[in-house]
């Protein structure tokens, strides 16, 4: 079963922001990336699927079910991490998971409590006293805590450390492993990398590609830098595979790689090679090189 598809789904701010013309559909029981520069427009598809937001034109299902006339279905049996969270200033954690779990239903105590205790969230301790990581815990708590078929989770990491956001993709294979699909909006590379079965790349308000990270070179891509004995001759490098950005000074050759290390390395090899730098280019790197300021 398919868990979203959308057809021609446009939602039109003017000025050429928003999303456009949107066909995707996204499998039963797959971690889905949305993956893109801010202001692409994943934060307005998620919006659109919760139907938080209507759309100029074009249509969309979740669950099966019609995103508009369907939406209040869709909500409960969905989860929702916004990427700005409402305030509740003057109420506990405990007290905002409990009303949320009210209007969820079917919320099992022992659920929060083994969430909390995963995320070092402390429930007692009121809303304005928490730091944004601990927000951001509590709103993806509540995004999960019902065990809903399908989640929508919007920067999810952002302002975690490094411990929570390993939990964070533990749990998430494990909701895979139970067969729940997960719309993941993230820019950023390690969490894409090992997290998503395929992500959706999107650059000025459109869906530009679609595929597994290997299939769109998304993480293999470097900018090397080599140093070398000789004079090296540009035209024995110029048609390397995944070869970008090449420039050639005397003995020294800068470029990108997007996949594997090695032609580029047998292509130099015969001039003696001094040294080698090379760094894992983000994600905001690779879109400027994939689609530079196009929109």
């Amino acid at each position: 079963m398919e868990r979203v598809e959308t057809h021609g789904l446009t939602k039109d701010y003017g000025s050429s922001h928003g999303i456009f013309d949107l066909d995707l559909t996204i499998h039963e029981g797959e971690i889905f990336g949305l993956v893109g520069p801010n202001g692409a427009g994943k934060t307005t598809t998620i919006r659109l699927l919760m139907n938080l937001i209507r759309a100029t034109r074009g249509s969309a299902t979740v669950l099966g079910m019609d995103a508009v006339r369907d939406s209040v279905k869709i909500k409960q049996e969905t989860g929702f991490m916004p990427a700005e969270a409402p305030d509740y200033p003057n109420q506990t954690g405990a007290q905002i998971i409990g009303l949320l779990a009210n209007v969820r239903g079917s919320v099992i105590d022992s659920r929060i409590t083994e969430l909390a205790s995963q995320f070092d969230l402390d429930l007692s301790r009121k809303y304005h006293e928490y730091s944004h990581g601990n927000r951001q815990k509590l709103w993806l708590l509540q995004s999960v805590m019902h065990n809903p078929k399908l989640v929508f989770l919007d920067e999810p990491t952002s302002g975690l450390d490094p411990v929570i956001q390993q939990r964070f993709r533990e749990l998430m294979r494990t909701m895979r492993e139970r067969g729940t699909t997960i719309v993941l909006s993230s820019h950023v590379l390690p969490e894409v990398q090992e997290l998503c079965d395929r992500v959706g790349v999107v650059h000025g308000g459109k869906l530009r590609q679609v595929g597994t990270m290997d299939e769109l070179r998304i993480g293999r891509s470097h900018r090397v830098a080599i140093q070398c004995g000789e004079t090296v001759d540009r035209s024995t490098l110029e048609h390397i595979p995944g070869l970008s950005d090449l420039y050639v000074e005397d003995h020294r050759i800068t470029c990108t790689i997007a996949g594997a290390m090695t032609p580029l390395l047998d292509a130099v090899r015969p001039a003696t090679i001094l040294t080698i730098d090379s760094a894992e280019m983000s994600l905001e790197e690779i879109f400027l090189t994939e689609f530079g300021n196009s929109k």
